[in-house]
């Protein structure tokens, strides 16, 4: 069996020996090439090795797990991050779509981003998922997110979102330009978006940007948007909601 090649980069020998240890034993399909202490050893090692799964830590010296992508023109390989950072930063791989193992690495989540990112591993341009993961680490809140435009992934601008509906399973997000229809359901994008202020949950099946909010009919229970967008507001979030475009 032809093995997959990859490289672990994390700054603790310790780490690197667990995770090493590991993808042994419950990944037989991967060969470790090589284990690196940084970014700039581990960008020789995979220029030299073109692995095809880098599992990289994200808080290193110097730089930071997700400043590997400024080293390279095309981003060729996978990567899965293994990370202890907190609950903001989770949400900010979730919406950039790249795959993540908490810190101390369990098993069954190990073997699930691996399953995940093999099945990945031959498509194409993964430039985009770490790119919007780099920018939105850097935020309070996430700026960007991806999404899957006719099985084309595209990174858009959260503020050019104007609201995101529940549709059953799925959601459509609505946005200054397209729409798009998303298989997560609309709690996910609650919270990936609770620290941001713009957005407000107005009704169980809407999330609106106020950013774009145009006017609304107390009596009708409806909010207007861009682009002509109607969205619903419960009855219970009246109040809040009237705070909010008063301030």
């Amino acid at each position: 069996m032809l093995k997959i090649k990859a490289i672990i980069v994390d700054d603790e020998e310790s780490a690197r020996n667990v995770l090493n240890n590991l993808v042994e034993r419950f990944c037989p399909e991967i060969e470790v090439v090589e284990k690196c202490r940084n970014v700039t050893s581990a960008v020789e090692k995979i220029k030299q090795h073109k692995p095809d799964i880098v599992f990289l830590d994200i808080e290193m010296p110097n730089y930071a797990g997700y400043e590997i992508i400024s080293f390279f023109d095309e981003v060729n390989f996978a990567i899965i991050f293994v990370t202890a950072y907190d609950k903001y930063a989770i949400k900010a791989f979730e919406v950039s779509a790249v795959d993540y193992i908490l810190k101390p690495i369990e098993i069954k989540r190990l073997r699930t981003a691996v399953d995940k990112v093999l099945k990945q591993i031959q498509l194409k341009n993964q430039q985009i998922h770490y790119q919007t993961l780099s920018e939105n680490l850097k935020s309070d809140y996430p700026e960007k997110i991806i999404v899957l435009d006719k099985d084309i992934k595209r990174s858009i601008k959260t503020q050019d979102i104007i609201a995101i509906e529940a549709q059953q399973a799925y959601t459509c997000i609505y946005t200054i330009c397209d729409n798009y229809i998303m298989s997560k359901n609309l709690h996910f994008y609650e919270m990936a978006f609770e620290n941001n202020p713009d957005f407000f949950r107005s009704h169980k099946s809407w999330l609106i940007n106020l950013k774009h909010f145009q006017g609304f009919s107390k009596k009708q229970l409806k909010i207007e948007l861009t682009k002509n967008i109607s969205a619903r507001i419960s009855k219970y979030k009246l109040a809040d909601f009237e705070t909010l475009i008063l301030q």
